[in-house]
């Protein structure tokens, strides 16, 4: 029998290492994804092989029973199961199965109305990274006793690394067991997990049918995506055969009831416990009956090559739908144990090649659009090994929330299962939520950065020391590991290792509502979370500080400023007049970027002014075109450049030629600069584009913006109560290492002063009005010279130069960054152009509060200036000029 690797290995040199039974367990396809040129393809999965419900359900079985066996009754009884979606969604229920008294909750990329958010990760090398937690009780993954951590395959361990660092973070606990179908770890990677181990004071055991490793050669990724090139038909879609016996029409599908007990989960999304599993076998007999009748298939005449005296069994396929595996999987099995020949597998959405050659893991595919309103917008959806498969019948079974127009829409895939398959049934399980009271009211941060502490601190001790696995136990459960002891059992073939996820261990992005009061879908911060750390210092001492020489401004923050009644009105009163000049702004620089980015582009942010631009476009982009653009907010300093760390993530995470860096506004053009330069100055990020996407650009500094008038963006009164409770960002050697993301603080006290989502609200309230008047200027902006002219440069060194300043850092031009100064920094005086109106009405009353004349000028490119004290010490008096010393 021919290896499904074949045809991969012989073409790209990819080998499989290790355990004997890594062939029979693995097959070998071709991803068509710019991340990794290769997918292993697993017999045993149900995902993109069908393969006998036994089998599947078979094989998280009896990982679950030995994961009772190593834990024991006693810590069995107590410990908790979390698989993976997409692909081990069922597969972590197997194994909960097989322990027998656990409960179990599953990751999903579908946010569920009302259900709050109990944290999130990413997973690099997936094509759709984004993972949630959802659990209906907030307190399942709070528990003392062992988490069971279950994937299909085990790679570089850095997704659930990951997990495992944020949960201790907040639940720390003992014991921690990672469960997967094959350990495919580097002896690096498998040496970084028992350092890690060490560091948190756990043990941490792994499980696995097979071990060993992947052998990949020199410049494979690019090999692979040109035979994914040559070998993709045009169109990307490739022809798949007819059924068995060339069948050719078109069959109508047939819905059936299942009646499926009421209030139980159709899956791990929020929860599955074992008094569920028990409810869903007590109902399985009456459901197999009702397939069965609705499937009315009796023994088929044989097939051309057959036996001709040998009448066949009819040949069913169970097709589950994405992350809901266990349900279709339990009824496949119950038609399996009822007499049927009976496949399983389901829906997903890798993209991968098909290759119609037995020495090849994907022989066809079925590409359908995604049904069920996918958070991150449209797009297709597969189904492999489906078509050409000989089957009689085929059982679709989705939730109700899948079961939408694009379902049976006729290029949906009933459609396309109907045109391969003569007999198609639709089962539709209801799709569970959770009840209101339960919902999680306190969620977890399930993976925040680490917070350092103050740097009198001592490094905390481990808690527990890491008790290993006695040589004889392991032998008992097969290919399995103690992280973090001395013993390792299992194959370390020192081979051409796989590449890695990332270059470091970096961690994955702060979400709301654990890091700012954004939703989590908003935006995720590549920040560490410092909270509680003390950085806040008086601004005059501050002031001081920076301009001897003796600290950096991102050193230190300045404490928050707190509006008065009068300025919180002169917000909402700004907020009201200027939110539909806003909101063309932003439509204009969405459709800007939408335009000259071609796919889906990826939003970063310049925190923290860029962030609520960014949000603020992404709502746009889902408002007019449908898309859920992805979101980051990343560090960058004057001086010091952006946060190299953040961009290494995002290169591991998207292709650097989909960011598009988003910030408020330009004033004289100085982050543009530094942006620029520290792209221009590192090979390392030479497929990042350094230029950035504005809001308005009074300074004429970059080709991408909304405007280029001076006005006033309600965002810029405020500081952090408008922008996601966040501080500015904090770099400082004693807190950010060297693999490390840059600092900053959630302000969780202020949350009764929060205006963030009343700002976002107010303008996308406006998107409507706008929209035509924003696609004619669009069209004319695409059409005109955008050649930046940087006359706000050269206005800011006259500016300088006529005032005795000598330093163009100390001159601030336009309304927003006049109003940093006077919220951050010591001001000298404000320059206001000449008949200036209500721009200017929160800007004057600041300088009243803080003794700042402010002075009319003609011809003032800008509508405001701030002029930040020159020589300031704190004997200055900050408003008379008599401090000013040339230079």
């Amino acid at each position: 029998m021919v290896w499904t690797g074949t045809w991969v290995a012989e073409r790209l040199g990819v080998e499989l290492v290790g355990d004997e039974e890594l062939t029979a367990l693995l097959g070998l396809a071709l991803r068509r994804n710019p991340k990794r040129a290769h997918l292993l393809v697993s017999s045993v999965l149900g995902k993109h092989v069908p393969q006998h419900p036994s089998v599947v359900y078979g094989s998280g079985l009896g990982l679950g029973l030995r994961v009772r066996e190593l834990l024991g009754p006693d810590e069995a009884e107590n410990a908790v199961v979390l698989g993976y979606a997409e692909t081990a969604t069922a597969l972590g229920h197997a194994v909960a199965d097989g322990l027998g008294t656990a409960p179990y909750l599953h990751s999903t990329r579908r946010p569920v109305a009302g259900v709050a958010t109990a944290g999130g990760f990413e997973e690099s090398h997936s094509h759709a990274t984004s993972h949630l937690l959802l659990p209906e009780d907030p307190e399942l993954l709070a528990g003392k006793g062992p988490l069971v951590l279950v994937d299909d395959e085990f790679s570089t361990g850095n997704t659930v690394l990951n997990t495992i660092r944020g949960l201790h973070e907040r639940y720390p606990r003992d014991r921690y067991v990672v469960v997967a179908l094959v350990d495919m770890r580097a002896p690096a990677d498998r040496d970084r997990l028992t350092g890690f181990a060490a560091e948190i004071g756990a043990r941490v055991d792994l499980i696995s049918l097979a071990a060993g490793t992947v052998g990949l050669p020199d410049g494979v990724l690019e090999k692979g995506q040109e035979l994914v090139a040559r070998h993709e038909p045009a169109g990307g879609t490739a022809p798949a055969p007819r059924s068995r016996g060339g069948y050719a029409a078109v069959a109508t599908p047939v819905r059936v009831d299942l009646d499926w007990p009421a209030e139980l989960p159709d899956g791990g999304r929020h929860g599955f416990t074992p008094a569920h599993r028990a409810r869903l076998e007590a109902a399985l007999p009456a459901m197999t009956d009702a397939l069965t009748e609705a499937l009315a298939v009796g023994t088929t005449a044989p097939a051309p090559g057959d036996a001709p005296h040998a009448p066949r069994a009819p040949r069913v396929l169970v097709l589950g739908f994405e992350e809901l595996m266990y349900a279709p999987l339990r009824l496949a099995g119950a038609l399996e144990d009822a007499g049927l020949d009976v496949r399983y597998s389901t829906t997903t959405r890798s993209p991968v090649l098909a290759v119609d050659d037995p020495g090849y893991a994907i022989r066809t595919r079925l590409v359908f659009p995604a049904h069920d309103a996918p958070a991150d917008g449209p797009g297709e959806r597969y189904a492999y090994n489906v078509a050409g498969g000989g089957y009689d019948a085929v059982v679709a079974v989705v939730d109700s929330t899948a079961d939408t127009p694009e379902l049976h829409a006729p290029e949906g895939l009933l459609a396309q299962l109907a045109a391969h398959i003569p007999h198609v049934v639709l089962a539709v399980v209801p799709s569970y939520a959770p009840s209101s009271e339960r919902v999680a009211q306190s969620p977890v941060p399930v993976v925040p950065s680490r917070v350092p502490q103050a740097p009198s601190s001592p490094a905390p001790h481990p808690q527990a020391a890491v008790e290993p696995v006695a040589e004889t136990e392991s032998e008992a459960i097969g290919s399995s590991e103690t992280i973090g002891s001395s013993v390792a059992i299992g194959p370390s073939v020192a081979i051409g290792s796989e590449a890695p996820e990332r270059s470091s261990m970096l961690p994955e992005p702060l979400r709301g509502p654990t890091f700012s009061s954004y939703a989590p879908e908003e935006v995720g911060w590549l920040l560490q979370d410092l909270s509680d750390v003390e950085l806040e210092a008086p601004t005059e001492e501050r002031e001081e500080a920076i301009q001897s020489g003796g600290a950096h401004y991102a050193e230190s923050l300045p404490v928050e400023y707190q509006p008065s009644a009068r300025y919180q009105e002169l917000f909402h009163s700004a907020l009201e007049s200027s939110a539909a000049r806003i909101a063309h702004a932003v439509g204009t620089v969405t459709e800007t970027v939408l335009a000259e980015k071609s796919g889906r582009p990826v939003l970063v942010s310049l925190a923290r002014a860029g962030t609520p631009v960014g949000v603020l476009m992404r709502r746009w982009a889902h408002r007019r075109h449908g898309l859920e653009l992805p979101h980051y907010a990343v560090s960058i300093v004057r001086g010091r450049g952006i946060d190299a760390n953040a961009l290494r993530w995002l290169a591991a995470h998207h292709d650097p030629a989909d960011v598009v860096f988003v910030d408020g506004w330009t004033g004289k053009g100085a982050i543009t600069r530094e942006l620029a330069a520290a792209l221009r100055e590192s090979e390392e990020f030479a497929g990042f584009d350094p230029e950035v996407a504005v809001l308005a650009d009074p300074g004429s500094c970059v080709r991408t913006y909304g405007t280029r008038e001076d006005f006033l963006i309600p965002s810029a009164c405020l500081n952090s109560t408008v922008s996601g409770l966040i501080s500015r960002t904090v770099l400082r050697s004693d807190l950010v290492g060297a693999d490390d993301f840059h600092g900053a603080k959630f302000y969780r006290d202020l949350a009764g002063a929060d205006v963030s989502n009343t700002f976002l609200d107010a303008v996308e309230a406006r998107f409507d009005e706008v929209t035509d008047t924003v696609d004619r200027d669009v069209k004319d902006l695409l059409a005109g010279d955008r050649t930046p002219t940087w006359e706000g440069w050269a206005a800011v060194e006259r500016i300088s130069e006529e005032y005795g300043i000598h330093d163009v850092n100390l001159v601030k031009p336009g309304v927003g960054e006049t109003t940093r100064v006077l919220l951050r920094r010591v001001p000298w005086k404000i320059l206001a152009r000449r008949g200036a109106g209500t721009d200017l009405a929160h800007v004057r009353l600041l300088a009243e509060q803080r003794g700042v004349p402010v002075e009319e000028v003609d011809g003032l490119p800008y509508t405001c200036v701030g002029l930040i004290h020159p020589q300031y010490t704190r004997g200055a008096t900050g408003a008379d000029g008599k401090a000013v010393v040339s230079r």
